[in-house]
C-alpha cells in the first residue's frame, strides 16, 4: 500500500528511534493522525523541540539536567563520599529507580571500546579525575555493565586510581552477565549495589 507522502514521512521518522520496526511506526503515526488533535501534536512537538534544546550534560558529573548542574549534585543531603560511575543516563535513572544507592554519580557518557575507536580522550574521564582530586573522596564504585567494553573501562579506571588513597569497587554480579544496566529490574540493582566488592 502507497501511504500519502507526509504519512510516510512521519513512518520513516518513527522508524529511525530505536526498537521501532515498520508496522510500530505506521501504528504510531496512525494514531497521531486518527487519535490526537492539534493541540496534542503541538504539545507533542513542543515537548520534542524542548528536550532537544534545554536539555544538556551536567557540568559536574555528566547526567542529563536541563541546569547547569543536576539535582543529585546539588543535593547536600547526598552522601559526598561517594561517586558511582556509570556508563550513561539511564544507568542514573535505573539505580535512582532501585532506592539503595546515596552518594554521587558520574557519567561517562561511553565506554573504552578500541574497536570501535573510543579511547579514555572520548568519554567522560578528565572530569572524574578532577572530582576525585577536589572532592575529598573515600570510595569510587564502577558500575559499567557487564559487557567487554563495560570491564576493560572498569579495569582502566581501577588501573588509574590504584595508586591513590580512594577505595575502588565494583558493583555486585547480581546483575547478569552482558546485561546492560537499564534492562536490570530495581531489586536486581539494588542487590547489586549492596553486595559490591572492592577491586
Amino acid at each position: 500500500m502507497i501511504l500519502p507522502k507526509a504519512l510516510e514521512d512521519l513512518v520513516e521518522e518513527f522508524k529511525k528511534l530505536p526498537g521501532v520496526g515498520r508496522k510500530t511506526a505506521e501504528r504510531y503515526a496512525l494514531f497521531i493522525i486518527n487519535k490526537q488533535d492539534k493541540e496534542d501534536v503541538n504539545q507533542f512537538s513542543t515537548a520534542l523541540e524542548n528536550a532537544k534544546t534545554k536539555i544538556h550534560h551536567c557540568s559536574v558529573c555528566g547526567n542529563l539536567t536541563d541546569e547547569d548542574v543536576c539535582y543529585i549534585c546539588k543535593n547536600e543531603h547526598r552522601d559526598q563520599s561517594t561517586i558511582i560511575v556509570v556508563e550513561n543516563a539511564k544507568d542514573v535513572f535505573s539505580i535512582e529507580n532501585s532506592g539503595e544507592y546515596k552518594g554521587l554519580y558520574h557519567v561517562l557518557n561511553g565506554v573504552l571500546s578500541p574497536m570501535d575507536g573510543m579511547g579514555p580522550e572520548d568519554i567522560n574521564l578528565d572530569s572524574l579525575w578532577k572530582r576525585i582530586v577536589n572532592d575529598n573522596l573515600k570510595e569510587v564504585i564502577i558500575a559499567t555493565s557487564s559487557t567487554p567494553e563495560g570491564e576493560t573501562t572498569a579495569l582502566y579506571i581501577k588501573r588509574v586510581l590504584q595508586e591513590t588513597d580512594v577505595l575502588v569497587s565494583r558493583i555486585g554480579y547480581g546483575v547478569p552477565v552482558g546485561l546492560n544496566l537499564e534492562f536490570a529490574d530495581d531489586l536486581t540493582l539494588s542487590k547489586a549495589i549492596e553486595n559490591r566488592k572492592k577491586i
